[in-house]
């Protein structure tokens, strides 16, 4: 299971266009650190199964029954504005995935949670600037 996630920072990237990923270092329970990154659009992507998982925990039926944590909202911005719309969401993505893995273990251990915070190929050979 994860035992801890931390969002360091941002980072430009231009292949296979510009976008920004963040790093995150994932703590294993056993024991093992792992740096990965991530889009935006992919906490998105998760965001929208958990809600899909979970209904009653995503708050559908009822709002005060929300246990889910609520993603910082897609933003529209202007080009030049791109790393500081990143850099803003740092701390409430930061959040959003301490609040992730701190919900009971039928969530924050289910799949699509484990997989996204799982080290992928590109996260070992990211292409460098």
């Amino acid at each position: 299971s994860i035992a801890e996630v931390k969002v360091l920072d941002v980072q430009k990237r231009r292949i296979p266009n510009k976008h920004y990923v963040y790093i995150i270092k994932v703590s294993w329970s056993n024991g093992a650190t792992e740096v990965i990154y991530r889009r935006y659009s992919k906490f998105f992507d998760l965001q929208m199964q958990m809600l899909d998982k979970f209904p009653m925990e995503g708050g559908q039926k009822d709002p005060k029954q929300r246990i889910i944590p609520f993603l910082p909202g897609k933003i529209l911005f202007r080009r030049s504005h791109i790393r500081d719309v990143a850099v803003k969401r740092l701390i409430p993505i930061d959040e959003y995935c301490k609040a992730l893995i701190q919900l009971p273990p039928y969530i924050s251990q289910c799949e699509e949670v484990l997989q996204f915070f799982e080290t992928r190929p590109d996260d070992l050979s990211h292409p460098k600037e």
